[in-house]
């Protein structure tokens, strides 16, 4: 009998941008990209607003400081995002890995189909979620692969990872497991949970890996580069690879522009975590 692979997610396979970029000159923006249906965000860049995003110290929170975990309270409230400095996480291994990253999306279109999304599955190259011919697409395009538990991982994606990006990436990907149980072990203590409950819910989850990349546009105030969206996960630890703006969160009505710090992780409290916690953690 033969085994089958693990499918998580539908998505209809779909052109990416790169293609359309190499295939002829983008000087209009394609009708499936234009978005007039969604209202763009007002995006607030004054150097105020960009403050507002509660910056976590890790190193601080682990000394058992009171006021660091009470910041942490607050941040998860009020914002479901903090920026984490001092995370512990190697600076060396995360350099090595942007690096890699942007090598790897990089590579020439034909070794990029050998990572493309197959029909019906949403992990590879591609979007996430297509499910018809008309839906209006996002100006960009990602990677997405389920990493852990390890049984989830796709023959043709991980292990065809090109060197050293592969080895690296398995040392980053154990890191960012490790510190999210430390992030969750700190929230069940500002919860006052017992940090037990909190690691026997989450201890063995599932992991996955989304890398997006957005290109030039011609036309960008008709288009989104990733549609307003909630995360479907218990955490989202958010790595930056440039100095571009992109991230934008949207609190009390308002949208605003994160500038993330240098040598800092972004995280996002997600849905899961937020139905879990009975709203404790309410965004």
């Amino acid at each position: 009998m033969e085994a089958k692979a693990t499918v998580i997610g539908n998505s209809l396979v779909e052109p990416s941008i790169l293609e359309l970029a190499n295939n002829l000159p983008l000087t209009t923006v394609p009708p499936r990209y234009v978005r007039p249906e969604i209202d763009h965000p007002l995006i607030r860049n004054d150097d105020s607003s960009a403050q507002q995003l509660p910056v976590i110290d890790m190193h601080t929170l682990l000394s058992g400081d009171d006021s660091e975990l009470e910041k942490l309270d607050h941040a998860c409230k009020e914002w479901g995002f903090f920026q984490l400095m001092n995370h512990g996480v190697s600076s060396s291994l995360v350099e090595k890995v942007k690096a890699e990253i942007q090598e790897f999306f990089n590579l020439p279109i034909d070794e990029k189909k050998k990572f493309w999304q197959q029909p019906g599955d949403i992990e590879g190259f591609g979007q996430l979620f297509i499910t018809s011919e008309e839906q209006k697409l996002d100006w960009g395009y990602g990677f997405t692969m389920f990493t852990l538990p390890t049984h989830l991982r796709k023959p043709h994606l991980f292990p065809k990872l090109p060197l050293p990006f592969r080895d690296d990436l398995e040392v980053y990907l154990t890191e960012l497991k490790n510190l999210t149980l430390k992030i969750l072990d700190l929230m069940a203590k500002a919860l006052r949970m017992d940090p037990n409950d909190m690691k026997e819910l989450f201890e063995n989850g599932m992991q996955s890996l989304r890398m997006n990349y957005y290109p030039p546009c011609p036309q960008p105030e008709q288009v989104l580069g990733f549609k307003p969206h909630s995360d479907g996960s218990v955490l989202t630890i958010l790595l930056q690879i440039n100095e571009m703006d992109g991230l934008q969160i949207k609190k009390d009505g308002k949208w605003f522009a994160v500038k993330p710090l240098p040598d800092a992780f972004i995280v996002n409290v997600g849905d899961v975590l937020e139905v879990t916690l009975v709203f404790l953690y309410s965004l």
